[in-house]
């Protein structure tokens, strides 16, 4: 008995320690916790504090009753929402297009910054730069106006081409099986620029020296790609992967929404944008957040199996 107490006592008093030892660092540095503040308060303030609404989920919200007054109906719009018939219509439409982004939008950034990294004449390098990373300061709505006017049937460049060399135009934006295929193509050339900024940057810290030995070795650049780069940003790799996966969901429906019409409505419609329609447009807010919320769950799971196969992986993990 006297050995577990002590043994409890010393166990008390390392903690003290070390609870000491934390609050002395942090009074030492007081001015990067201070720096840090605005960044916490935020996210306090509007990332967690709203989380006090997801209750409506499971309520049939009235607004004149607020969200504790409203009456509790438990799972009533998951179920809803489940036995649509737009269910798996929805799921696979925004299935697809993540895909679609995770199969090709993320890797080309890659690629790009793997080339950039190899062009040694520092002024071509700029200008290309400069002119890929120019699409991303285009907003959602000027983009998709451009995206009409260049696909459009009847004087859009892109058509022009396709007649010139003997082809029937195409209505790229009024046709279903097209839309996957515009909204990817877009989404690569305006984020491919601006997303290998982060590998660039990764890329400088790869110890020369490892390329000078691989030159002295007979190495040719592929091989140093391969075997040195690639290995070098591959934790930055696996850390934007999981987040990408953790969103993989979440689709932003500002471009799909400006994109949709009555004739792609088939493969444009996505859960984000019938959230939308059915909460903000139809009032329907329980229901809405219902669906956010399954949206949700889905993308906390998917980041957990995510985080758990790089550490199985013995990769780059986010804990």
């Amino acid at each position: 008995m006297k050995s577990e107490t002590s043994k409890s006592i010393n166990v008390d008093s390392n903690n003290k320690g070390k609870s000491n030892k934390t609050f002395k660092k942090i009074i030492a540095n007081w001015q990067l916790y201070v720096f840090l503040l605005p960044t916490l308060t935020y996210f306090f303030i509007f990332q967690y504090i709203p989380m006090y609404g997801l209750q409506i989920a499971f309520k049939d919200f009235v607004a004149v009753h607020g969200i504790w007054g409203s009456e509790w109906v438990g799972f009533e719009h998951f179920e809803r929402f489940f036995q649509s018939y737009k269910f798996w219509n929805l799921l696979k439409n925004t299935l697809l297009i993540n895909i679609y982004q995770l199969l090709f939008s993320f890797p080309i950034p890659i690629v790009f910054a793997l080339m950039l990294n190899q062009v040694t004449r520092t002024r071509f390098k700029k200008f290309v730069q400069t002119v890929t990373y120019a699409p991303h300061f285009i907003s959602v709505v000027v983009l998709v106006g451009m995206l009409f006017i260049f696909l459009s049937p009847s004087n859009g460049f892109i058509n022009n081409l396709i007649e010139l060399f003997g082809g029937d135009p195409v209505y790229f934006m009024g046709s279903a099986k097209w839309f996957r295929t515009v909204f990817i193509g877009s989404e690569i050339w305006q984020t491919t620029g601006w997303s290998a900024i982060i590998y660039l940057a990764a890329l400088t810290s790869i110890d020369p020296q490892l390329h000078e030995a691989a030159i002295v070795d007979g190495a040719s650049k592929f091989q140093r790609v391969i075997h040195i780069d690639i290995p070098g940003i591959m934790p930055v790799i696996m850390i934007l992967l999981i987040l990408d996966i953790g969103k993989f969901v979440t689709l932003g429906f500002q471009k799909v929404l400006l994109m949709q019409n009555a004739l792609n409505i088939g493969t444009s419609e996505v859960i984000q944008t019938y959230v939308y329609k059915t909460g903000l447009l139809g009032s329907q807010f329980s229901y809405a957040a219902a669906i956010g919320l399954f949206e949700n769950v889905i993308n906390f799971t998917l980041l957990i199996i995510m985080n758990q196969i790089a550490k199985k992986l013995k990769q780059q993990s986010l804990f």
